[in-house]
């Protein structure tokens, strides 16, 4: 009898020492909804960027007013950019408006090195997730990631929507402004994670939402896929 209570005890104590932490110090926050946009054509604006001028260490991502270009928020510093005359323009400011935009404010990261084997973004999908949850994440809530190094291949796009098009989709949203493919260029992408927020900040097919900037700022925006290069780290908040 001893030994059974022994036995529980400690099953219960390990199973608290390995469950994902609670006092999380970070908090995704987000405005505006994928569903809105894709099924009732709502671009309008839910948030100014001003409001997030002076914010320290916020690490954020969306769509401008009317689709009218990608956000890229990094540590507090914008790398927003739009489309003009089929050139990509990059915005430094919080002068845009979000008609999506999600956000965290993350202080400290935890870095790993992702295994040369994590190739696909559903290698990477995976990998987030697992290594989220062996670090006490709670991957039942969303939580930012960073991913830092040189991809073999990268597909991005800036959105440029046309203005009175009410037929949305995925698709469209990427041929509507500038799009490509970059080759051994190194990187930064800021990331959310969930798994219960399909529709809302990321589509049904996928638990992640990523943008990018290139390591010398010439392009930033949205990525459509990436094919990892070897020696890329990943970056966790880390979780006291």
């Amino acid at each position: 009898m001893k030994q059974l209570v022994f036995t529980i005890v400690f099953m219960i104590i390990f199973s608290c020492e390995n469950a994902p932490k609670n006092n999380q110090v970070f908090k995704v926050e987000y405005k505006g909804a994928l569903k809105n946009i894709m099924r009732k054509g709502d671009l309008s604006a839910k948030v100014e960027l001003s409001k997030f001028q002076n914010t320290k260490n916020l690490f954020a991502l969306g769509a401008i007013e009317d689709l009218k270009g990608e956000i890229q928020i990094f540590d507090g510093q914008p790398y927003n950019t739009f489309v003009k005359n089929d050139i990509i323009m990059l915005d430094s400011t919080f002068s845009k408006s979000a008609t999506l935009f999600v956000s965290s404010i993350v202080e400290n990261w935890v870095t790993f090195q992702i295994p040369n084997q994590v190739k696909t973004m559903k290698d990477l999908e995976q990998y987030v997730e697992r290594i989220a949850y062996e670090n006490q994440i709670d991957t039942k809530e969303p939580f930012p990631f960073l991913v830092i190094g040189t991809p073999d291949l990268l597909d991005w796009h800036v959105i440029n929507w046309k203005e009175g098009d009410k037929v949305h989709s995925h698709k469209k949203h990427v041929e509507s402004g500038l799009n490509g493919t970059l080759e051994n260029q190194k990187v930064e992408m800021l990331g959310f994670y969930s798994d219960s927020h399909h529709a809302i900040f990321t589509h049904h097919t996928t638990n992640m939402h990523i943008h990018m900037k290139m390591d010398n700022n010439k392009i930033a925006g949205h990525v459509d896929d990436v094919i990892l290069g070897k020696g890329m780290i990943l970056k966790l908040p880390l979780v006291e």
